[in-house]
């Protein structure tokens, strides 16, 4: 659990962060099509702009074209970053490496299992809600403090500071918590935000190869004999194994 919880606290060290100072316009706003078709070019050289379902033009809930590619990038920001923790939590469980000390205060160690899953399968479920509570405050937090929203000309994928009067100090940031970037150059972010974006999306496929091979053997070839069977419902958080979780009061 406290595992899960701090790959949540922490931040990809490419993640988006407020700059010191004027950033250029093409890190700022990614909002058109013909800027979508850039940041394609500069992410990927040989792949270039590649949309095949048409979302970029799809407007999403009645906005405008803008609007619904902010959405769309910051989406896939968000989930880039949980994959590229996902990715290495999945590893770390595979080989059965745990914190030291309890998981709870009745001194109970963490699971070992022989995949990510099956050791979220092991935790209590009183620490399963509390995980998930604890993500939803942190999605509340990015919509609600946000200066500028990603679908109103904000950058996708900047994370609100918790520099307020609410929760003072800097070392609970998401990004770097001890200001060590803050004199990187404009350039310098660019080349860490792009690198971000290629290094999510390549954990997305990766974790997706994860969990599909441990669920059927064989349908990722080159992690087979690699992966462990699982035998629960990777897409049902809340099934351990055979049928849902009944927590009374909540379901």
């Amino acid at each position: 659990m406290k595992l899960a919880i701090l790959t949540t606290l922490l931040a990809s060290a490419c993640a988006f962060a407020p700059a010191s100072s004027p950033l250029p316009s093409s890190t700022i706003l990614r909002e058109s099509k013909s800027d979508l078709r850039t940041l394609a070019a500069d992410l990927n050289p040989v792949v270039k702009y590649y949309d095949p379902w048409g979302l970029s033009d799809a407007n999403l809930w009645g906005s405008t074209e803008e609007q619904t590619i902010g959405w769309l990038r910051h989406a896939e920001i968000k989930h880039g970053r949980v994959a590229m923790f996902a990715f290495i939590g999945f590893i770390v469980h595979a080989n059965q490496i745990t914190w030291p000390w309890p998981m709870t205060n009745a001194g109970d160690p963490f699971p070992k299992a022989d995949s990510a899953p099956a050791a979220w399968d092991a935790i209590p479920e009183a620490a399963k809600i509390q995980i998930m509570l604890f993500v939803g405050f942190l999605e509340f937090w990015s919509e609600a403090n946000m200066e500028k929203h990603y679908m109103r000309g904000g950058r996708p994928g900047d994370f609100p500071d918790f520099n307020n009067k609410y929760i003072p100090g800097g070392a609970l940031n998401l990004y770097d918590p001890f200001g060590w970037n803050k004199s990187l150059s404009p350039e310098s972010k660019e080349k860490r935000l792009l690198a971000e974006i290629n290094n999510g999306r390549l954990a997305m496929i990766g974790i997706m190869g994860f969990c599909a091979e441990s669920e059927l053997e064989g349908s990722v070839p080159a992690l087979k004999g690699l992966i462990k069977h699982y035998d629960g419902e990777v897409m049902a958080p809340l099934a351990a194994g055979k049928g849902l979780i009944h927590i009374d009061g909540l379901f």
